[in-house]
């Protein structure tokens, strides 16, 4: 492969521009909007950062589990609500909460094997928004009482192969790996006070695309810009919580497990002969990665395989990480992977996670990369990892390497 300029590579995956929606809490701040709406202001606003047109894009993919009640192609209304011209072909992808990296990952595919130079990926979910069935309204109903089913647990929180919620799989890793409800407490509370500080130090302004809520009947709107998670928190009541899986000797609570929330991430990647062609500023490269899956009722600790995975898929070592972003659908699940793979708790989850931030299904793989790209710049890294867990016994993870140290290096057009 012929350099094209220093570190980049002619097929380099380069990340050139992010953006996230604050995440919006369960009907909360940003539950009059659908998962859409969401995912087509975090396209246009990462687009703009990224100083490429929409007129330039190839093909979008993008993460979206609860799809029920958002109409045809939610992938494709996202995109062409951000500007995306009609010609542009776009896929919508569901791997629970992996979806949004597995997006990321599928569109850095088309673009090292030169299918494409720009690619949209990312993720959208409103959990705030999703719909409830009635199952024998088809077929109407007949003596008796009828049986509503919650969309949100059904096709989203619910382990279809041993009928039991995704909170009683956090609890036998809990069982498994002797983690106790005090370490979970721990963890959560740490995990607010670092996504607090993060916000009041202005981390996650380089992520947010603040959202305009209409007022409606005459009313001004409301400018979003900040996570609703992290607004209320009080680490003596989340400590007095009572389990929500399991009544006897249970240790998984609403408190240290993550926020249902409503929210969307994009990235945007381009070949690293596009970057040098347009001039553009590359945040990035996506280095490597990987997918892992074992027993559904194990999925809590697939990123501990899916993460050296992508670590050997990058060429790098271990040794070599500088932070690591593991989704925190659980408070065990951060605990258990990080003493899976002997990761210092220092180097990890470092703006806090999905127990304060929130976890929006089809969001959280794509926007805990944005986040990890600020961490890396933040903190002076070069070289992160992201994990994410995912319902049936599955994870995704992805190697970045940060291209300079401000993270926005201008590739020379000399170099072509």
């Amino acid at each position: 492969m012929a350099s094209v300029a220093g570190s980049v590579e002619s097929r380099d995956v380069c990340i050139v521009g992010v953006a996230r929606t604050p995440l919006g809490s369960f009907l909360g701040s940003l539950s009059s909007l659908p998962a859409t709406k969401l995912g087509s202001i975090a396209i246009e606003c990462a687009l703009k950062r990224a100083g490429v047109h929409p007129s330039l894009v190839q093909e979008v993919f993008f993460g979206n589990v609860l799809s029920a009640n958002l109409g045809q192609a939610p992938a494709r209304q996202a995109a062409l609500g951000a500007g995306i011209p009609n010609s542009v072909i776009c896929t919508a992808i569901n791997k629970v909460c992996a979806s949004g990296m597995k997006a990321t990952m599928i569109a850095a595919q088309t673009i090292k094997f030169g299918i494409n130079d720009v690619v949209v990926a990312g993720g959208m979910e409103s959990m705030s928004n999703v719909p409830k069935y009635l199952t024998t309204g088809r077929t109407g109903s007949r003596l008796g009482h009828d049986t509503i089913i919650d969309g949100m647990l059904k096709d989203g929180l619910w382990d279809v192969y041993n009928d039991f919620g995704m909170g009683v799989c956090a609890e036998l890793c809990a069982d498994q790996h002797n983690i106790t409800r005090e370490e979970q407490d721990s963890y959560a509370i740490q995990s607010f006070e670092r996504g607090r500080a993060a916000q009041s130090s202005g981390a996650f302004s380089w992520e947010i695309v603040p959202v305009e809520i209409p007022g409606g009947r005459g009313k001004s709107s409301t400018i979003i810009d900040k996570d609703d998670g992290l607004e209320k928190f009080d680490a003596s009541r989340l400590r007095k919580l009572r389990p929500s899986f399991k009544e006897k000797g249970g240790s998984v609570t609403a408190g240290n497990a993550s926020i249902i929330s409503d929210g969307a991430a994009a990235l945007v990647l381009v070949s690293g002969t596009f970057a040098v062609k347009h001039g553009l500023k590359v945040i990035a490269k996506i280095r490597g990665y990987a997918d892992a899956a074992q027993a559904p009722e194990l999925f809590t600790t697939a990123p501990a395989i899916a993460i050296p995975k992508a670590i050997s898929d990058s060429g790098l070592k271990a040794s070599n990480i500088d932070f690591y972003e593991i989704n925190e659908a659980f408070s065990v699940v951060a605990l258990a992977n990080q003493r899976l793979l002997n990761i210092d708790p220092g180097r990890l989850n470092v703006h806090g996670g999905a127990v304060s931030l929130g976890h929006p299904l089809g969001c959280s793989g794509a926007r805990i990369l944005v986040t990890l790209l600020g961490v890396l710049r933040q903190k002076n890294g070069k070289f992160g990892v992201a994990g994410i867990c995912n319902g049936g016994g599955g994870a995704s993870a992805v190697v970045v390497e940060l291209v300079d140290d401000e993270g926005a290096a201008t590739v020379a057009r000399s170099a072509l």
